[in-house]
């Protein structure tokens, strides 16, 4: 069986010796992904909702290197460190996913890997035959 990976270029990556994201078969793993721009700044400091965009933006592209897409997600997990804005991470959620609702868990943590980090995402797709 085949393993594929990919890179998004995040210093995380290389600092700490992983990869955004592995295929093995049909299967997908995407590690956490935190709303980070290409110039090691955190996007949008405060607006969790824009982070969760900017999170699922770097995942869509990692899944896109895989030949996979949204539609493949299974399973998304969601860190966050105010679990009472749930609702703002929700609306991106379901605005990514539209027809194809992954299931989802939401969790709460004290703190990520920078203070202006509200959330991390980490998912995992199967791809389709066909």
């Amino acid at each position: 069986m085949t393993t594929q990976r990919v890179w998004s270029g995040s210093p995380w990556e290389d600092a700490a010796g992983y990869c955004r994201a592995v295929r093995v078969g049909n299967h997908i793993w995407v590690a956490g992904t935190a709303p980070f721009l290409d110039d090691g700044s955190v996007a949008s400091p405060g607006d969790l909702a824009a982070q969760a965009e900017r999170c699922l933006t770097i995942i869509d592209d990692a899944l896109a290197a895989l030949g996979s897409g949204a539609a493949d997600v299974v399973l998304t997990r969601m860190y966050v460190t105010d679990i009472t804005r749930a609702g703002e991470v929700s609306d991106a959620h379901r605005t990514r996913f539209g027809a194809h609702p992954p299931v989802s868990t939401l969790i709460e943590v004290a703190t990520l890997v920078h203070p202006d980090v509200l959330i991390e995402i980490e998912v995992e797709a199967l791809v389709r035959d066909g």
